[in-house]
């Protein structure tokens, strides 16, 4: 039988905490009462007061009313901390206050029976709540990874945190190891011992022979990156479990949050950027926004976050019904207030694109539909150069012919220095983008459509990407297929890559264009910081270590080769230019080479009719005669990378 408390979560709550409170005031003023009758017999008695029981009642009513005012009856004991005992004190001491006032106006004196009265009901209570704490600490210790030996890594701060938050596994810390010299080895925080620095950590840790018991805790979110994996190549060494303190949120109202393993994310070398929420909001409020390959990572992410700033509706496109159910799925759990809908769709089909548009009329378009998979494009050249150039090509048309305000552009870094058909293809959408885009903002039109494209290297966790693979091969117990050991990558999560996205088209489209117009106006890409690229052989031994695996003894690593396509190393703007600031952190721009807007055209239309009829060999020489650059590489020969093409990089970030 379902009763009507479990149907209303929230009646639930308020039912919950009114037994509380009953509760804690029953017990509190129980303890009043006792402590009341104590203070009588160890003062002789209360002045003026003959019969026996008439202190213990005095007593429940001096702290029951003394209570309130300091909230103590709505203390939850086993997560009472410093503020909640000096609230207590101060409880009892009014207590102490409201009895001298009752003993005075009855005529007494002699007022010690009320100082002992306030300091033994304060012992009472607050030794309540501390012993309550400490035999849940060991009830929930025992038989727990907890019971283990625990050493804290971080600054002092973040680790007093840990051990005033997270009281029940405190009690198992047995030292700490920091950052920098700022506390020696010997010294004590909270009483717990300093082992040393995090370069000694290698000996602390075969010191404390670590065995299956030592659990190795990382309190400072800030400690990533290389340094991170350093911690996690010790900790293997040693047999030593490696865990990262929760979200401090996960804490609050009584939920204590259980640590959790070292994720994949916390190994890049990034910090996360801050993003100016309120020009993206102004961007997407109110506003019809339509999401091209709505089903894909990209698209997907974007649909969550665009639906979280109160969009007038979301048209979610796709050619695939299985994914776009996917999306539309996850949207009504998370955001069912913003009307959506669902379009099977092929953007390569121009008469359905234009009965879309009018249908729906979207004033803001994300284009994130293309072909991206390397070796399947090799495979397939004419239909990747359909979907992601003629697709393109139809999309900005459309949207431009329908007054759509803007069109974002979703690129890649594979479009620069081209070795594949699938980054020919999208350094030609870049190309045909960057025209429709100069040649409005150079005319000075202002309703006409404004084009932002965004070009940003691999996303973790995307379908298809690396990291889906390495999962898979792990589960089977390896090996990891690395295609060559210099292979190496720009990593981004998904979630932050779409928010620079839109921080881009925010820019773009926004107060800041103005500034960026002279950019703008030459063509200019917005290029995301993807901050230090990663050798894809040292993500596959980190994801071997994160699975509690040694590399090359419990899990293999086999190489197999370049595969069509594919480059050792991508890049996200030609070496010849300069990358330009826009003012915004994570977003830079590049000028890459522009081309007449009507001669992009005339072979876009002649690339178009050969990838129909079939003919890849004319559709590829006709992607040559706009991107000259492209160096095709369809059997995956290694070429050389040149010299100071990262160190270009890192220079102009």
């Amino acid at each position: 039988m379902v009763t009507q408390s479990s149907r209303n979560p929230a009646l639930t709550e308020r039912l919950r905490m009114t037994r509380t409170i009953a509760l804690n005031f029953t017990l509190d003023v129980i303890m009043g009462g006792v402590a009341a009758s104590m203070a009588g017999a160890l003062c002789g008695g209360m002045p003026g007061v003959r019969p026996v029981w008439m202190p213990a009642v005095a007593g429940m009513g001096w702290i029951a009313v003394a209570g309130w005012p300091f909230r103590i009856f709505q203390q939850h004991w086993r997560f009472a901390g410093r503020s909640d005992f000096w609230r207590l004190g101060c409880a009892c001491v009014l207590a102490g206050m409201l009895s001298m006032g009752t003993l005075a106006l009855g005529g007494a004196r002699d007022l010690s029976f009320s100082v002992v009265y306030a300091l033994t009901v304060f012992v009472f209570m607050a030794g309540a709540r501390a012993g309550y704490q400490h035999w849940r600490e060991c009830r929930r210790g025992r038989g727990r990874l907890s019971d283990g030996r625990i050493i804290l890594l971080g600054g002092g701060e973040v680790a007093s945190r840990f051990l005033r938050l997270m009281p029940d596994r405190g009690r198992q810390v047995v030292g700490m190891v920091v950052e920098g010299p700022q506390r020696r080895p010997g010294r004590r925080l909270r009483g717990v011992p300093v082992l040393g620095q995090v370069a000694d950590l290698a000996r602390i840790l075969s010191d404390m022979d670590g065995g299956g018991d030592l659990l190795l805790v990382v309190t400072d979110p800030r400690f990533r990156g290389e340094r991170l994996s350093a911690v996690l190549h010790v900790a293997q060494e040693t047999g030593t479990q490696v865990r990262c303190m929760p979200d401090l949120s996960g804490i609050a109202g009584g939920q204590s949050a259980p640590l959790h393993p070292v994720r994949l994310v916390d190994l890049l070398n990034r910090p996360p950027l801050p993003q100016d929420g309120g020009g993206i909001a102004d961007m997407l409020r109110g506003r019809r926004v339509m999401i091209t390959g709505a089903g894909g990572s990209i698209g997907s992410e974007l649909a969550r976050q665009i639906a979280r700033h109160g969009p007038a509706e979301l048209v979610l496109l796709d050619i695939g019904e299985y994914p776009l159910w996917q999306v539309d799925v996850d949207l009504m759990e998370k955001a069912a207030e913003v009307p959506r809908h669902l379009v099977l769709a092929d953007i390569r089909d121009a008469a359905r694109m234009d009965a879309v548009f009018t249908r729906f009329r979207p004033e803001l378009v994300f284009h994130a539909a293309a072909l991206k998979h390397v070796p399947m494009v090799e495979e397939n050249p004419c239909e990747g150069l359909l979907t992601n150039v003629t697709g393109t090509r139809i999309v900005a048309d459309t949207a431009r012919h329908h007054g759509v305000k803007a069109m974002v552009l979703v690129s890649t870094d594979k479009a620069v220095n081209p070795a594949s058909v699938m980054g020919a293809s999208k350094r030609v959408a870049e190309m045909y983008c960057q025209a429709l885009d100069a040649q409005a903002r150079r005319g000075g039109e202002d309703q006409a459509m404004r084009c932002v494209t965004v070009r940003f290297g691999n996303v973790m966790g995307s379908t298809g990407s690396v990291i889906p693979l390495f999962q898979r091969q792990l589960e089977r117990g390896g090996p990891l297929t690395v295609t060559d050991s210099r292979m190496q990558r720009y990593f981004m999560t998904v979630s932050e890559a779409v928010g620079l996205v839109l921080q881009a088209s925010a820019c773009g489209t926004g107060a800041q264009a103005g500034r960026l117009a002279p950019l703008l106006c030459r063509g200019g890409v917005f290029v995301l910081d993807m901050g230090t690229p990663v050798r894809i052989v040292d993500l596959a031994r980190q994801m071997i270590v994160l699975a509690g695996l040694r590399p090359d003894r419990d899990v293999q690593i086999r190489f197999t080769g370049l595969r069509p396509g594919e480059k050792l190393a991508e890049d996200l703007f030609y070496q010849q230019e300069t990358l330009q600031p826009t003012g915004c952190p994570g977003l830079r721009m590049a000028i890459p080479r522009t081309v007449d807007l009507a001669q992009a055209a005339n072979i876009m239309d002649a690339l178009t009719a050969a990838c129909r009829n079939g003919d890849s060999v004319q559709a590829l020489d006709l992607v040559r005669r706009l991107v000259p650059e492209f160096v095709h590489n369809p059997h995956g020969v290694v070429a050389p990378v040149p010299a100071g093409r990262v160190d270009v990089e890192r220079n102009a970030s």
